[in-house]
């Protein structure tokens, strides 16, 4: 039996969501949940306050009686309470597996640094509001129960992250940031102009030196600007890898959407699951 809990480091779920999510888990066996409570509070744009937030995940990430803890969703607010956290995370939360995406990589990449469990780019449970929501949610049930299909394709002997962009350049010279050289680095990015998208590579470029590659995920959700960018966001990328000597390897099948793929981080090969 794999047991997960699910908590909100940053914004909270709706109880109709985890409902659902609760429901589609039924067809794994070997699934068994825990929604915390934390994940429905609300505070301003928050899932509750910050120590409220800081109280769920440590208490989550240190209860020996789960084996993975499922970030319930993104927004804006892990790296608010990602640092005490990780101080706060005992021998118990080392054999865990750490799941989510996009503003979680404030917490994955400090996990990934401090050498703490294993994290992993993955679906979250508000993924089950998109169309096709269920597939995403499925994908990480199979992987979490031994399936390696969800995987993201282009995953090779080489060490791999994958983080929202604007996440990881807010990482880089932070306590949070972890070490990327010999790494594949995937990005991916969702509402934000070109020039911003433009803006983040010229940040985050300048803190990859020594990677093995980039590869460049979905940019989805591209606000229009009052005038045209006049590069596309695989122009952009391919743009600031030249400037910094890093390999551009192409496309990643991830993003703010249900076709988002697994990435363990670190290597696949010898990674093992809950």
């Amino acid at each position: 039996m794999i047991r997960i809990a699910i908590c909100a480091p940053a914004c909270p779920i709706s109880h109709e969501d985890a409902a659902r999510v609760a429901d589609l888990a039924r067809g794994w066996p070997g699934i068994e949940l825990t929604v915390h409570p934390q994940c429905f509070a609300s505070e301003g744009h928050f899932a509750g306050p910050d120590a409220a937030r800081l109280a769920a995940l440590v208490e989550c990430a240190n209860d020996p009686a789960f084996d993975a803890v499922w970030f319930a969703r993104g927004g804006y607010g892990s790296n608010r309470i990602a640092q005490a956290a990780l101080a706060a995370f005992d021998h118990r939360a080392q054999d865990k597996a750490f799941l989510g995406y996009s503003d979680m990589g404030y917490l994955l990449g400090g996990l990934y640094r401090e050498r703490i469990g294993r994290p992993v780019h993955a679906p979250m449970p508000a993924d089950i509001r998109r169309t096709g929501g269920s597939t995403a949610i499925a994908r990480v049930f199979d992987w979490l129960t031994g399936n390696g299909a969800g995987l993201e394709p282009s995953l090779d002997d080489r060490p791999t992250v994958a983080l929202n962009l604007t996440t990881l350049a807010m990482l880089a010279g932070t306590p949070l940031m972890p070490g990327l050289a010999g790494h594949v680095v995937q990005v991916e990015e969702v509402s934000e102009h070109l020039y911003a998208v433009d803006r983040l590579f010229f940040h985050a470029t300048a803190h990859l030196g020594g990677i093995a590659g980039l590869r460049l995920g979905r940019v989805s959700d591209v606000p229009d600007n009052d005038r045209p960018f006049g590069s596309d966001a695989a122009q952009i990328a391919r743009d600031w890898c030249d400037r910094h000597a890093i390999a551009f390897l192409g496309g990643a099948d991830i993003g703010h959407d249900a076709d988002n793929r697994i990435v363990p981080f670190g290597l696949v090969r010898g990674f093992r699951q809950p």
